[in-house]
């Protein structure tokens, strides 16, 4: 039956069915089999709505989309080149990493941030080869840090308290920023890049010009462990105080163009939530059936080191985060790989980080990552220079991901710390 389960899912999407399709009418097809009334499906659909964290799905959606339509790019990158003026390789780490955690898809970072970085990078000095796997790999650096929609979504389907999520990818997901940042201070010096030196006026200035945007990420997180506001009233900060500062203070965003930003957000959000659905009643059905113990079962017969179980499911899931939308990934693998995994001692807010870090990879992982093809279309490049150029990303990224995975101390360290 799971053999079964996943040739027709795979079959179905790879002849054109929408993601959403697939996952309902398998959903009936099951609950009919095991005699089970499919008006089931339409239950565990609906349950969907009755959840409040669900509500910062939307408007966190609609916060990033405000900032990816303003210039808070240009203001952020202005302010972080003052505050890391000897590269500008880390100035569009940090930048993007920040930028993809309030968005939470890398693509938009990479249209919304490539354009203004990679002549910036080319006219420091920077060659175009390092620039391009530069910008490909910081597209979806910040999939990590709080309040980033994926980790959301994985503590809603993983019943894991986003809390807890949003503290464990901070270091983990500054580790991944640093390795970078490393590498791009040494590649700098190799290429001669210019060192400027650091000018308290250029901070101020920048701090002046980006006054109303810094303060957001203290304000939530202090708010939410400051044990102030929960992470949906957070959700509803960031929504009204990012309309307040990109349309009403900077105006940035003409009043006229706001129904196109929440048209474009909402069909995201859509999106999402279409899918989510339909994938609950499959995940019902797969409890039911007791598939998560089977598989259990059947790994355990050949794996008996959670080591080699940890090493097995990185590789798996390079190849999903290849494949599939990271929204859909979480979706569907998620319900089926937690139960697995905590039979191995797997911690489930160590397991989020884990899943997180590979999807964040798979983005940027040869043939049909996502990244490489955005970056293909929004810097004009082959696709195959792309390859050549995000190698040495990738090799870096992987390095960070084996810390990640067997250093659990790492993703629990603030949460043991300050969560629950």
């Amino acid at each position: 039956m799971i053999i079964l389960f996943i040739f027709v899912l795979a079959l179905l999407i790879l002849f054109g069915m929408p993601l959403f399709a697939a996952l309902g009418s398998i959903a009936l097809l099951a609950f009919q089999r095991a005699d089970i009334d499919i008006s089931s499906v339409g239950v565990a659909m609906y349950t969907l709505a009755g959840s409040p964290l669900l509500i910062a799905i939307p408007l966190f959606t609609f916060a990033g989309y405000l900032f990816a339509h303003s210039r808070a790019p240009d203001r952020l990158v202005r302010l972080s080149h003052a505050v890391f003026p000897r590269g500008l390789a880390v100035v569009a780490l940090v930048s993007c990493a920040i930028f993809t955690a309030f968005t939470g898809a890398s693509g938009v970072t990479i249209i919304a941030m490539g354009g203004l970085l990679f002549p910036a990078l080319l006219k420091e000095g920077y060659s175009k080869k390092f620039s391009l796997g530069l910008l490909t790999a910081s597209g979806s650096l910040g999939l990590l840090f709080p309040p980033s929609l994926p980790l959301i979504i994985y503590g809603y389907v993983a019943s894991v308290n986003v809390d807890d999520l949003f503290l464990a990818g901070l270091l983990p997901g500054a580790l991944l920023v640093i390795v970078l940042s490393v590498y791009g201070l040494y590649q700098g010096k190799r290429e001669g890049i210019k060192k400027e030196k650091l000018s308290i006026r250029n901070i101020a200035a920048a701090l002046k010009g980006a006054a109303w945007e810094v303060p957001l990420p203290f304000i939530i997180l202090g708010g939410i462990y400051g044990g102030f506001i929960t992470v949906m009233e957070a959700a509803a900060i960031t929504a009204l105080y990012a309309f307040i500062v990109e349309v009403v203070i900077y105006k940035d965003i003409p009043v006229k163009r706001l129904p196109k930003i929440i048209a474009e957000s909402m069909t995201l959000v859509g999106g999402i939530l279409v899918i989510l659905s339909c994938a609950i009643a499959v995940t019902n059905y797969l409890i039911d059936a007791e598939v998560p113990l089977q598989i259990l079962d059947w790994m355990k017969t050949y794996i008996s080191s959670k080591y080699t179980f940890l090493l097995l499911l990185n590789v798996f899931l390079l190849i999903v985060g290849c494949l599939m939308d990271i929204f859909s990934a979480l979706i569907v693998v998620v319900p089926l790989i937690v139960p697995v995994a905590m039979g191995f001692g797997v911690h489930p807010v160590h397991l989020g980080i884990i899943f997180l870090a590979n999807l964040e990879i798979g983005y940027l992982t040869p043939p049909v990552g996502l990244n490489l093809f955005i970056s293909s279309y929004r810097f004009n490049q082959s696709v195959v220079s792309l390859y050549v150029a995000s190698i040495p990303y990738l090799l870096l990224l992987l390095v960070g991901l084996v810390i990640i995975t067997y250093f659990p101390w790492l993703s629990l360290f603030l949460v043991n710390l300050f969560g629950g």
